[in-house]
């Protein structure tokens, strides 16, 4: 079965960055778009980057300029280069990848941004 999961996150200070990876298994990960989402306290969840099998990517307007997605198909895994990082940017991330209008999700990985 499809299997998604995430590593990187951690507590950084105001201005740091992080590297989050998501390691697919189960899928032919190549062929299908792969997308970040995060979801604050108290907030819903929300997208923050997408990439497409071409590697087209699209971003969240909070995150543009400072966020990069980016994927590595010989090792099944996608990446999100987080830089400049907030205090509002603190939320737990999650890897997606819809197949066949099915959603399925990692387990998440928290990521807190403070001083």
């Amino acid at each position: 079965q499809v299997q998604l999961v995430e590593s990187g996150g951690g507590l950084v200070q105001p201005g740091g960055s992080l590297r989050l990876s998501c390691a697919a298994s189960g899928v032919i990960f190549s062929i299908y778009a792969m997308n970040w989402y995060r979801q604050a306290p108290g907030k819903q969840r929300e997208l923050v980057a997408h990439i497409t099998s071409g590697r087209s990517t699209n971003y969240a307007d909070s995150v543009k300029g400072r966020f990069t997605i980016s994927r590595d198909n010989a090792k099944n895994t996608v990446y999100l280069q987080m830089n400049s990082l907030k205090p509002e940017d603190t939320a737990v991330y999650y890897c997606n990848v819809k197949i066949m209008a099915l959603d399925y999700w990692g387990q998440g990985t928290q990521v807190t941004v403070s001083s």
